[in-house]
């Protein structure tokens, strides 16, 4: 429903364009698709509380004055402010989840008309923060083109227009300043950090590279600062319109497997000789990745092509992937690179945690150990006999800063099962004292490595 945008080589420009001489003729060519979204939340009234007394009674006066009469308060109306844009003529509209989030209205005003349109949400999505309005205008509509975010350099110009603090249609400009940064805002973090001007009211506006192409939807400021302002990737955007106009919902990959980040601590612990991809902490039963010969212990180094250097690269690259396509998984297993052909399904939703409970203790690396309850240990389709239950983490002791608690079970030491406190003792007693102690451990159904040092 929407062009694609030619790109041009990294950092290029249109024929006859220079920054110092203005963007003024960018400007003229898009702005017409850059609509003002307003909002209205209507929530209910507040019940009015209600004065037990007499008839009559002369405080009934005073109470009124101050609460009115009783009953249920009018409902609460609230107004609020964003931008979008259209991406087809037919009156499709691309703006951030959380300008229409709750909202009971929806109303956008084009650039070029005096006309306001009621839009209706076709989809949206709180992890992307993106949302799909429609509105019937009767007319075809002006609309931008996308471009490629991926293909986007730090660097490269970059124009944003919105409506910051309610004043329409406003142009400012900037540089890419970073991409895929990490902002906390959910697992598919994946933001273009710019300091082109981005301030509320802004929130759900194209960003536009010098081409005249969007290459993000603006979406966040930092708090603490000014000129830094971030953008969900335009390329995201594509897999979200997608989904909702195709399934009329957002699909994503997932190949069922538990991750964490490689620190330093955790490749000496394995035996590797750097940080270089993540670590599989879990393989579920009956997914993608068990199918294909993904293994515990295996690092993941890229997918699909892309180099993984974090947990969150692979989470998002995963995600973006529509079930049902297979790709190529490269892992590191032994100190050797392996590669599997792997089908992405169709993300689910979380797993449900588990809580535990155990019995007779035992103090080791600061820990308090015991067995594992039969019951708890068949919820969580334990191996009978395997693993022992922290029961208490000593603050001052080795473990205390590794991110083990009480609750956890821990499955191995040093890549060797054990399945009671004399187990574990007698694997950590085969340890040097200096050496560091690999630990496997399984919270809820989460599975994640720590690496304590013995003392």
């Amino acid at each position: 429903i929407w062009t694609e945008g030619t790109r041009r080589s990294a950092g290029a420009v249109p024929p006859g364009f220079h920054p110092m001489q203005g963007f003024s003729a960018l400007v003229k060519q898009v702005q017409p698709a850059v609509v003002n979204i307003s909002t209205t939340i209507e929530r209910p009234g507040r019940a009015v509380i209600q004065r037990r007394g007499r008839s009559g009674d002369p405080m009934d006066d005073l109470f009124r004055h101050f609460f009115g009469d009783p009953g249920s308060a009018p409902p609460q109306r609230r107004n609020s402010l964003g931008s979008g844009f259209v991406i087809s003529a037919d009156g499709h509209i691309l703006t951030n989840n959380h300008v229409v989030a709750e909202a009971t209205e929806i109303t956008v005003k084009l650039p070029d008309s005096s006309r306001e349109l009621t839009a209706k949400v076709i989809g949206r999505d709180e992890k992307y923060d993106l949302a799909l309005l429609k509105v019937e205008a009767g007319a075809p509509l002006p609309f931008v083109p996308f471009g490629d975010s991926d293909a986007l350099e730090v660097g490269e110009w970059v124009i944003a227009i919105g409506s910051p603090f309610g004043l329409a249609y406003t142009v400012t400009a900037g540089i890419v300043s970073a991409k895929d940064r990490v902002i906390g805002a959910g697992p598919f973090d994946d933001f273009i950090q710019t300091d082109a001007s981005i301030n509320p009211g802004n929130s759900g506006g194209p960003l536009f590279d010098a081409s005249g192409n969007v290459v993000g939807i603006n979406t966040a400021i930092h708090a603490a600062g000014q000129g830094i302002g971030f953008a969900v990737p335009v390329n995201m955007a594509k897999q979200f319109i997608r989904d909702v106009l195709t399934h009329g919902r957002v699909t994503r990959g997932w190949l069922g497997v538990g991750i964490q980040e490689l620190t330093p601590e955790l490749a000496k612990g394995l035996g590797l000789r750097d940080t270089e991809g993540v670590l599989v902490s879990q393989v579920f039963p009956d997914s993608p990745a068990e199918k294909a010969g993904v293994k515990r212990g295996d690092v993941i180094q890229s997918f699909a092509g892309r180099r993984i250097d974090s947990a969150g690269t692979l989470t998002r690259t995963v995600g973006l992937t529509p079930p049902g396509q297979s790709r190529d998984l490269v892992v590191l297993r032994d100190g050797k690179p392996r590669t599997f052909k792997i089908q992405v399904i169709e993300r689910e939703g979380d797993a449900p945690a588990a809580a535990v409970e155990g019995g007779a203790t035992r103090d080791l690396l600061g820990l308090t150990l015991g067995t594992v309850p039969e019951r708890d240990a068949a919820r969580l389709r334990l191996p009978r006999g395997q693993g022992v239950l922290v029961q208490d983490v000593d603050p001052s002791g080795p473990a205390a800063d590794t991110g083990v608690r009480a609750g956890d079970i821990l499955l191995e030491v040093n890549r060797a099962p054990v399945g009671s406190p004399d187990d574990f003792a007698a694997a950590v007693g085969r340890v040097r004292s200096g050496d560091s102690v690999l630990l496997l451990s399984l919270r809820g159904n989460n599975y994640f490595y720590v690496v304590v040092k013995k003392p």
